[in-house]
């Protein structure tokens, strides 16, 4: 998966029209209780499921983590769903996100924690996760379901939805129907420039 037009005219809309926009054609796509740990602006992209199973510390072993093997699954124009089912274990932290941002991924969402966050803000790459935490997924993770469908926030994701996240929130597009909420969101965010512009001619008048 590549980056293409369709990403960049999406990442110029910001999430709150967007839910707008969902709310009028009654899709659910907002995702809950995630919020943006790194990164700058906003990201769009096309979603690479991940699920991971959580346990005791020792449950697994560090092989079994396979943090490696999940930022390997994408790419440039994708973002990384990991769900975790909420629990407060990180799923990635400070090299991971470094790996992502170099292997050109627009953002990891995880439903689970992340750490290292000095380290992660360093990177650039955009994150949001449901807890920040210091103790680590190795030995308690395992990621070993990829393009599955996985649950963030209250909302399931398909592998290819479109994702659009930003410092407001997260929102998740059905792939079938990007075309038409991006038609309605462009021409209510045309509509809301139209608005602004208006208030500022009249305070120079």
């Amino acid at each position: 998966m590549t980056k293409d037009d369709t990403l960049a005219r999406c990442a110029a809309i910001g999430t709150a029209t967007w839910s707008d926009a969902m709310d009028e054609l009654h899709l659910n796509g907002v995702v809950s209780g995630l919020a943006r740990r790194s990164g700058k602006g906003r990201c769009a992209g096309y979603a690479m499921t991940v699920r991971g199973e959580v346990g005791e510390l020792g449950r697994f072993t560090r092989q079994e983590f396979g943090l490696d093997r999940m930022l390997a699954s994408a790419g440039p124009g994708q973002v990384l769903a990991v769900e975790l089912g909420g629990a407060e274990v990180s799923g990635m932290g400070g090299i991971g996100a470094l790996n992502a941002r170099l292997r050109g991924i627009e953002g990891v969402l995880i439903d689970g924690g992340c750490r290292d966050a000095e380290d992660m803000e360093a990177s650039g790459l955009f994150v949001a996760s449901r807890h920040v935490t210091p103790r680590t997924g190795k030995l308690r993770v395992k990621y070993d379901h990829f393009g599955e469908p996985a649950r963030l926030g209250g909302v399931v994701v398909r592998k290819n939805d479109l994702i659009v996240a930003d410092a407001t929130g997260i929102i998740v597009v059905p792939q079938e129907r990007v075309a038409q909420v991006l038609a309605l969101a462009q021409e209510m965010d045309a509509a809301d420039r139209r608005k602004e512009d208006a208030l500022r001619a009249s305070r120079t008048q």
